[in-house]
């Protein structure tokens, strides 16, 4: 069984290394060498059920531990901003230049 702290662990080890997904970060580097330094590992997929459960902790603990200076208003986005649909982006004078560029380029 793994704790809350373990999870809370591993899942600082993967932001802080290279690995870009944390699948292949778990079974081919966690499980295979850092057996014995966690050796009550579950199954992948239990882990991304257990990880849900220490979200909160894991926000409390980085808060206290890189508490950060803020330098402005910051906030993060991921929402695509549609201006209008692909087929009609040549009629739109706001494309127009990036499509004159993007052939010159």
């Amino acid at each position: 069984m793994t704790s809350q702290s373990e999870v809370m662990t591993i899942l600082v080890l993967f932001h802080s290394g290279t690995f870009k997904n944390l699948k292949s970060f778990y079974l081919f580097y966690l499980r295979k060498y850092m057996r014995k330094d966690f050796p009550g590992t579950v199954s992948y997929n239990r882990f991304v059920e257990l990880q849900r459960k220490v979200c909160v902790p894991l926000a409390v603990f980085v808060k206290m531990i890189y508490p950060g200076n803020c330098t402005g208003i910051s906030f993060i986005d991921s929402t695509p901003l549609r201006s209008c649909h692909i087929k009609r982006e040549k009629q739109y004078k706001t494309f127009k230049d990036i499509a004159l560029k993007s052939e010159y380029d």
